[in-house]
């Protein structure tokens, strides 16, 4: 299973954790004002990722992703394009949300390449009978072809715009329920 999934779950995480980085990170920057609080959003979020890969991996289940603090790298991008428009919202929005978009996938294919492979595992160290979603498949010719990273950027792209103008927009339903 996994090793069928693997680009499908890779793809499906990148995108994921692409929008909840920029609809957090830029809540949190248009509500400060203060670039940096972008990065510092996405240190508390690799920490959490930390926490929850610990609980994927006593679990047992080979969650071999989000190793490296891959949020970060995408945090500053967001904070350097909120200060170099000059605390600018609607460019914050559109190239804040592209550059997050298309960086994150790039940065956590870093973590992709570096994972164990379960079928070369597999053939490694074999067992007299192999569970179902380790058994082996037909070589992978050409994996490159159809590019996760090239999917995940895309896709994280396009999608990132709109969740950061929902970051931006969540400060201003904040103040109108405070004020109510």
């Amino acid at each position: 299973f996994y090793t069928d999934w693997a680009w499908t779950s890779y793809v499906i995480f990148s995108i994921s954790q692409t929008l909840m980085l920029v609809v957090g990170a830029t809540y949190y920057l248009t509500f400060t004002g203060v670039p940096g609080t972008a990065t510092y959003y996405c240190l508390i979020m690799t920490v959490y990722t930390w926490v929850a890969k610990g609980a994927w991996f006593a679990l047992g289940y080979p969650y071999d992703f989000i190793v490296t603090p891959v949020w970060l790298p995408s945090g500053m991008l967001l904070d350097l394009v909120y200060w170099a428009t000059k605390k600018n919202k609607h460019s914050l929005i559109l190239f804040g949300g592209v550059l997050v978009g298309m960086s994150l996938p790039l940065f956590n294919m870093v973590n992709l390449i570096t994972a164990a492979d379960p079928l070369e595992t597999a053939f490694k160290y074999p067992r007299p009978t192999l569970p179902p979603y380790m058994t082996p498949i037909e070589p992978q010719v050409g994996k490159f072809y159809n590019s996760p990273v090239a999917l995940g950027a895309g896709a994280g792209a396009v999608l990132s715009v709109t969740m950061a103008a929902l970051g931006c927009k969540l400060n201003t339903w904040t103040y109108r329920w405070m004020a109510a």
